[in-house]
This record gives structure tokens, C-alpha cells and sequence, in this order.
């Protein structure tokens, strides 16, 4: 799993969606949960991929995945 991914995007997002300020346990906690869910996401798309007998997974597979 990434785990040197970046807290500040994570903060923008937050941000932008109205917070005034934000914790670092909160900004941790938000990047589990989205690699967990990005990891999900994946692991369902590389599902579809293979259903279609495709190696590529593609922006279709994902979105779909997402949806599930």
C-alpha cells in the first residue's frame, strides 16, 4: 500500500468542501479510507477487466467499479 502519499491535496480537498480547518488525525484517517476504497475500486475494475478478457484495465472498468 502507499504509504508516502501527501496529506496537503488531502487538506484542499477538505478545504473546498467548507472545512475552516482540519486535524492531521483527520487528514490521516481520510487517507486510509481512500486508499482502502481506491484499493477496492481496483481489485473490482482488474474483475471487469478480466470478464471482458481484457489485460488493460480501462476508465469503464473503473467507473463501473466505482458504481458497485
Amino acid at each position: 500500500m502507499v504509504k508516502d502519499f501527501p496529506l496537503l491535496p488531502l487538506e484542499k480537498i477538505a478545504r473546498e468542501a467548507g472545512a475552516e480547518r482540519v486535524s492531521r488525525s483527520a487528514l490521516l484517517t481520510l487517507k486510509e479510507v481512500l486508499l482502502e476504497e481506491s484499493e477496492d475500486i481496483s481489485r473490482k475494475a482488474v474483475k471487469f477487466t478480466e470478464h471482458a478478457k481484457r489485460t488493460t484495465v480501462k476508465r469503464e472498468d473503473i467507473i463501473l467499479a466505482s458504481r458497485r
